[in-house]
């Protein structure tokens, strides 16, 4: 059964299990659970699990997708990487290309055909370990919805997330990334917020 967060004639916002793809997939599970129709208006990848929204109607699609793409929907994630960021907050700013055969993402130097910018400010929850033991708990403040992204900026800067293979990270019970708060305008102007508690990868020693 998918946890549901909040349901209206509009939207549904639930917690996806890491490993369910968010396209086809988790609308086909709502579908059976709850019945109509559900449309994702933002993505997650397949490994990271969380808070997603998914609209019941054309419309409502359309609604949530403009405020998706204008920058009005806020995500906060968390994320356990390998290490310990050298500032306890930062924003980064990246240029990042995906290759789309490889469905990996890279961070360039400069922008060309391709690419396109990537920006997030983490702050540093907890670090245990000291060394090459360590890992650290972040929570990470998407101001850009790009591939991998959050993946990719901790990985280029020596950071890979624990259990993310694709970017060097080391082997864990999962990728370490959950999409743990979403905030969004209703229609009627009041700011909604949904959230879900991480499992117990991200709260080890808390």
């Amino acid at each position: 059964m998918i946890e549901i967060l909040f349901e209206n004639a509009e939207m549904a916002a639930c917690v996806k299990p890491a490993g369910v793809e968010c396209q086809q997939r988790l609308p086909a599970l709502l579908a059976e659970q709850l019945g109509g129709a559900f449309w994702p208006v933002h993505r997650l990848d397949k490994e990271t699990g969380g808070v997603m929204v998914l609209a019941r109607t054309p419309g409502a699609a359309a609604r949530l997708s403009a405020l998706v793409a204008g920058r009005a929907v806020h995500k906060t994630y968390l994320a356990v990487v390998k290490g310990c960021p050298a500032a306890p907050a930062d924003r980064w700013e990246d240029w990042l290309f995906h290759d789309a055969a490889r469905n990996k993402s890279y961070v360039v130097s400069r922008p060309r055909r391709g690419v396109k910018a990537a920006a997030l400010a983490y702050t540093l929850l907890q670090t245990r370990g000291q060394g090459s033991d360590a890992v650290s708990l972040v929570q990470v403040e998407l101001f850009t919805g790009r591939t991998h992204q959050i993946r990719v900026q901790f990985a280029h800067r020596g950071l890979p997330l624990l259990g993310d293979r694709c970017y060097g990270g080391p082997p864990a019970d999962g990728l370490a990334l959950w999409a743990w708060r979403l905030t969004l305008p209703l229609p009627n102007g009041q700011m909604q917020t949904f959230e879900a508690p991480p499992p117990a990868l991200f709260l080890t020693n808390r």
